[in-house]
């Protein structure tokens, strides 16, 4: 028998029944505070972190950041992720989250929400033991170090987790890991004091469950950072970078959840990971159409404005559109995940990885065409949030890997049983 055509349709129309993107007031509180934060603290620090940067190593940390650190903490915008500690639903947190959107180099991490970080908290919070909590957890929510999750390899298609090469092997009360990992984001920052490395600890299992994750001090002897790889030529503060590791010994105790676990991990970090990572490339979608519309007001061609211009108008009107569908289909895909979990929105967390950094490339590109050569100058942020949205297309999975997601989801209904 084939399934009803029409079964997707209906569970879709009921999924949307009684979603309600209101934030509570304890949200609308925290979306004000940020929006003053921003304006009074994190904006005016922008060309103050991109000329200390110029103007020294492109890794080291600008002395602004723990500035900000420091406000924000003040302020009480910290660890607004989390909702065990902030309170807030994923629905709450991604309008925060597009907020730091706007400045992704500074405001994230100001806030004590930057990736790879939270998804690292976020896994050692669901699975660590207390000592793992104690040592690594709690100095990463207190933003006294950094972190790095070593997934992809350079030799095999990481967008299927199930080829990767690196061991983990037992020995006695110790796991030794062998294996090269490349852009590791956050490995060049001289905070980043740990990994969570996946590998395999049963290459002859089950493919799901060949994979563990293990904590690998940044420190231990064997591992080597060999280079920091830039993106599109850009080199992010916390870089992305190829390691090497070599018999790298680590204590058993280092294991997080159990063996054979790491696919399982890996997928439960995902879901709320994606909220955040499409909130923010809403935001830098927003800024740029806020830019695109100031430059079109602001300069004249052929005797009118560019505001008055038709092909312009429609650069904002089609910009405009594409964000409201964008983020409508985020708050719900978060909205899901708050009332069912994460494999309760699988369709849509993969879809919204999908739809999110293709409408903030196109509106980015108009963007910088509205900006003629400022666009692709380093003058605005457009060229360097440019850079990162095209790579968001191929990190956390390739833009194909998560329509064949969704094709599956979409044709199950209709397959033969």
């Amino acid at each position: 028998m084939v399934g009803d055509p029409g079964d997707r349709n209906r569970t879709a129309f009921c999924q949307t029944g009684g979603m309600d993107f209101e934030p509570s007031p304890k949200a609308r509180e925290y979306q004000r505070r940020l929006l003053e934060f921003m304006d009074e603290r994190v904006y005016p620090a922008e060309p103050v972190y991109a000329a200390w940067r110029a103007a020294n190593d492109p890794h080291a940390l600008p002395p602004v950041v723990e500035e900000l650190k420091a406000e924000a903490r003040r302020r009480g915008l910290w660890n607004l992720f989390l909702p065990d500690l902030s309170g807030l639903s994923n629905v709450e947190y991604a309008t925060l989250a597009e907020l730091t959107g706007r400045s992704p180099d500074l405001a994230p991490e100001a806030v004590n929400c930057a990736a790879p970080d939270t998804g690292n908290m976020e896994v050692l919070h669901m699975f660590g033991t207390e000592e793992q909590k104690r040592t690594w957890l709690e100095p990463l929510l207190n933003g006294e170090i950094r972190s790095a999750f070593a997934m992809t390899e350079p030799e095999v298609a990481s967008s299927d987790a199930t080829n990767i090469t690196t061991s983990i092997v037992r020995d006695g009360d110790e796991y030794v890991v062998n294996g090269r990992k490349w852009f590791i984001t956050g490995a060049a920052d001289e905070r980043c004091k740990i990994f969570i490395v996946m590998g395999k600890t049963d290459p002859d299992g089950p493919a799901h469950r060949q994979q563990s994750q293990v904590l690998v001090p940044r420190d231990a002897p064997g591992v080597t950072v060999l280079r920091h790889l830039p993106v599109f030529g850009y080199q992010d503060q916390h870089g992305h970078s190829e390691i090497l590791f070599e018999d790298v010994r680590v204590p058993a105790a280092n294991l997080i959840a159990g063996e054979g676990d790491g696919f399982m991990i890996a997928q439960a970090r995902l879901g709320p990971g994606r909220i955040h990572h499409c909130m923010r490339a809403l935001g830098m979608a927003e800024r740029a159409l806020e830019l695109m519309c100031e430059r079109a007001a602001s300069r004249v061609a052929f005797g009118r404005p560019l505001a008055e211009q038709g092909v312009v108008r429609q650069q904002i009107a089609e910009s405009r559109m594409a964000i409201e569908q964008a983020r409508l289909l985020t708050l719900k895909t978060a909205w899901l995940i708050d009332q069912h979990g994460a494999k309760g929105a699988r369709s849509e967390i993969a879809a919204i990885k999908v739809v999110v950094p293709r409408i903030t490339h196109e509106v980015l590109d108009r963007a910088i065409q509205v900006h003629g050569g400022a666009g692709v100058s380093d003058d605005t942020p457009l060229a360097s949030m440019y850079a990162w949205v095209r790579a968001m297309r191929i990190f956390d999975g390739p833009d194909e890997v998560h329509v064949r997601t969704v094709a599956r989801q979409e044709l199950r209904p209709y397959e033969r049983r």
